[in-house]
């Protein structure tokens, strides 16, 4: 199921994606596959998408981090992250070799445009827009030039990618999820403002003048 996560800053939703990540690893069979409930163990084997994981942060610096985060977590695993950005050049073979490549919306949207059965989008098989709220932004139609790709490949295509999303707090999530076809009744988390995880108050203090100018009193 394709996912749309809204929460606020600092609530953990990139977490949420080091989830995700560990579940498409497993599901094709990079890591172990089986795993098991309180009764049963479950083995169903790889299933049949890109293995590549595709990380869209909205800026190099952010892309950095989740590169030294995500790296020092998996590193244990033997899962190479590596970051494919306008300051960081990677050759085909070590585009090739990275099983999580971190990117930036400009990046990979110049990527996918060279389509074909042995193109680098091709071989995503999971793909993670951080701040996708930047959607409203100025540097929004970059970001759906990529998920309207992305659903036309899948369609022609007919492999399965899933699309995650991670936003903050939008008016209009509903709307976002219906653009990135995510099942509103089992994909779309929202949690608004409430959930902070420090609540902010909003206080109006009202300032009076010693004056008899009805102008600078109001």
């Amino acid at each position: 199921e394709n996912l749309l996560i809204c929460a606020p800053t600092g609530a953990g939703k990139t977490n949420v994606a080091m989830l995700t990540v560990a579940s498409h690893l497993r599901d094709v069979g990079l890591i172990g596959s089986g795993y098991h409930d309180d009764d049963h163990f479950y083995d169903n084997g790889p299933v049949t998408t890109g293995k590549k994981i595709v990380y869209i942060a909205p800026m190099k610096a952010l892309a950095q981090e989740v590169v030294e985060k995500f790296g020092s977590k998996l590193k244990c695993l033997g899962i190479i992250v590596r970051e494919l950005t306008g300051d960081m050049q990677l050759s085909r073979a070590e585009a090739d070799a990275a099983h999580i490549l971190v990117t930036t919306p400009e990046k990979w949207d110049v990527v996918t445009r060279k389509g074909g059965d042995g193109s680098l989008g091709a071989t995503c098989g999971l793909l993670i827009i951080d701040e996708v709220h930047l959607l409203a932004d100025e540097r929004g139609a970059v970001i759906e030039s990529v998920v309207a790709r992305l659903h036309r490949w899948v369609e022609s295509s007919q492999r399965q990618v899933r699309l995650v999303g991670l936003s903050a707090t939008l008016p209009n999530y509903e709307d976002v999820a219906t653009f990135m076809h995510v099942d509103k009744a089992k994909g779309l988390f929202y949690f608004g403002p409430e959930h902070r995880p420090v609540p902010l108050q909003q206080t109006f203090i009202g300032v009076t003048m010693q004056t008899k100018d009805r102008f600078q009193r109001e």
